[in-house]
């Protein structure tokens, strides 16, 4: 266990946990409200130790590509400034916490953090040699995100209390974490 308590050269990023995202939400995770009290047991951790805490957001534009109007696959959901794109109000997000804005562009859909931001840029400028990842969803935008992190060549700590799948097919959300875990990434039960 000591292996995967935060330390120097760690960093927390907590995905996309916007209300549309939330039960209740345009494009709900089942069960995605209950990632907020575990991540908030992390959030504590990592800001007692003053390390770095990096929340990321859809920050869609309307008429994004990712929506059924243009033909893509989801509802509309976390417009850019709309209620449903803020992160939910129970996490305790600090106020030194970074976001990091993804999926901006009209014409590109975007699941990971580090595409198209400056997520790698501010972790290296940190000297973050590790992240520990929690959020929504398991098999869409954690899953990218930490695909990335382990390619950028980051460790990678999946927090598997602060995740939950959007299940589209059955099973997928466990897939993904099998597919994590071969990638390299440790699963922190």
């Amino acid at each position: 266990m000591a292996a995967i308590r935060p330390q120097a050269g760690d960093a927390l990023i907590l995905v996309d946990v916007q209300y549309d995202f939330l039960p209740g939400g345009s494009l709900a995770v089942p069960r995605g409200d209950e990632v907020v009290p575990a991540l908030n047991g992390h959030l504590a951790a990592f800001r007692g130790q003053g390390l770095p805490i990096i929340a990321t957001r859809d920050w869609h534009p309307a008429g994004h590509c990712s929506f059924k109007a243009q033909g893509g696959p989801w509802p509309p959901h976390c417009v850019a400034g709309t209620d449903g794109a803020r992160f939910a109000a129970l996490l305790d997000l600090p106020c030194e916490a970074q976001i990091i804005s993804k999926a901006t562009a009209p014409d590109k859909e975007v699941y990971s953090g580090f595409e198209g931001t400056e997520l790698d840029g501010l972790l290296r400028k940190s000297g973050v040699r590790r992240v520990f990842v929690g959020g929504l969803a398991t098999d869409y935008c954690v899953l990218n995100t930490v695909r990335d992190a382990l390619r950028l060549g980051y460790g990678v700590i999946l927090l598997a209390d602060a995740v939950r799948a959007v299940d589209a097919t059955a099973g997928d959300g466990d897939r993904a974490i099998a597919e994590m875990r071969r990638l390299g990434a440790i699963v922190a039960e």
